[in-house]
Formats: structure tokens, C-alpha cells, sequence
């Protein structure tokens, strides 16, 4: 495990122990732990602001709208690219690891994969409901462990906003369906 490693372990092992969790935390985590434990945050954060707020007040009770050109139209920002604003923040603070939000079926074609690792990780998403996907591959002469979660439709707002956007490749998604992934990357020696 690299320092990087190292910091994630101790950051984790001390929150861990100022919420009374101590106990249950090991000192060694495996990067497959730490990214579990990140997609676990990372997950629950995007679902609850997606039901929460763009579900409820844009789809439920129509009080604002949300879009992609949320400025311009004063809106909500759609829960995609809240994920990739806090991904885009977390980059400027740390390189101990990255993440982002991928799809075989991309409104926006950045979100497409591209790495071999990538696609074959997607796939398996698709092709395996509940399931990870871990794997290691190396970047620009680093080498990474990267794992591979379901982003499911938790709500009528991910599945509209997919369904009716101009540009989708894929307009007959229903709830609880695979739409991507969240790709996580831990930089290893």
C-alpha cells in the first residue's frame, strides 16, 4: 500500500474512532475496503440529494425545475454533476484517490468509458445486477486499483431526466435499472 494508501487508512481509522467505531476498523485496509468505504459515502450523499431534493421538489411538487444548464435557468443542478463538482474538489485537495461517474450510455460524452478496464466493468455492472467490479490497470506510468459500483436509477428524476434528454443513447430506462458506474481509483506501488 502507498502513502496514499496510508493517509486513507489513518483518516478513515480516526473517524472511524471518534464516532465509537474504533473497534470495528482495522489498522491494515485493503484499497478494495477503502474504496468500498468511499462508494458507501459517496453513494448514500448522491441518492439522498437525489430523492431528497431533485425528486421531491422538481418531479413531486414541481416548485423549480432541474438542468444541466442550471445557471442560466436557475435551477437545481442535476445530481450527475453535483457528483462530478464534489469529484472535481476532492481532486484539487488529494491524489490519494479519484472518482468519477461513467456510463455505456452517456448524455454527456465525457461520461463514456475509456480505458479496456473501463468498458469491461461497465459491462459487467450491466451484466451482473449487485455486483462490483475490481481490477488494476496502470495510467500515464502510475498503477491503480480501481473498483467499479452500480449506479442505479433510485428515483423517477434519474430515469425522466435519462429517458427524455435529446442527446441520450438510451431512452428506456426504468427504476432500479443500471444507468453507469462510479469508478474509483487508488493510486498502488
Amino acid at each position: 500500500m502507498t502513502s496514499y494508501g496510508t493517509k486513507i487508512k489513518a483518516v478513515l481509522l480516526c473517524g472511524a474512532m471518534a464516532f465509537g467505531g474504533g473497534t470495528a476498523v482495522h489498522a491494515e485496509m485493503e484499497e478494495q475496503e477503502v474504496a468500498d468505504l468511499l462508494h458507501l459515502v459517496m453513494s448514500s450523499d448522491r441518492t439522498v440529494y437525489t430523492r431528497m431534493i431533485v425528486n421531491r421538489l422538481a418531479v413531486k411538487e414541481k416548485v423549480i425545475t432541474a438542468s444541466e444548464h442550471f445557471e442560466d435557468e436557475k435551477a437545481l443542478v442535476l445530481p450527475a454533476q453535483m457528483f462530478r463538482f464534489g469529484a472535481e474538489m476532492v481532486a484539487e485537495e488529494t491524489d490519494a484517490f479519484s472518482y468519477s461517474l461513467l456510463s455505456l450510455w452517456p448524455i454527456n460524452k465525457q461520461n463514456a468509458p475509456a480505458t479496456d478496464l473501463e468498458k469491461e466493468g461497465l459491462q459487467y455492472l450491466v451484466d451482473n445486477p449487485g455486483e462490483n467490479f475490481y481490477g488494476e490497470e496502470e495510467l500515464g506510468g502510475q498503477n491503480y486499483f480501481t473498483a467499479f459500483y452500480a449506479d442505479v436509477a433510485v428515483a423517477e428524476a434519474c430515469t425522466s431526466c435519462h429517458n427524455d434528454h435529446k442527446d441520450s443513447p438510451k431512452t428506456d430506462f426504468e427504476g432500479g435499472d443500471v444507468m453507469g458506474g462510479v469508478v474509483i481509483r487508488i493510486p498502488v506501488e
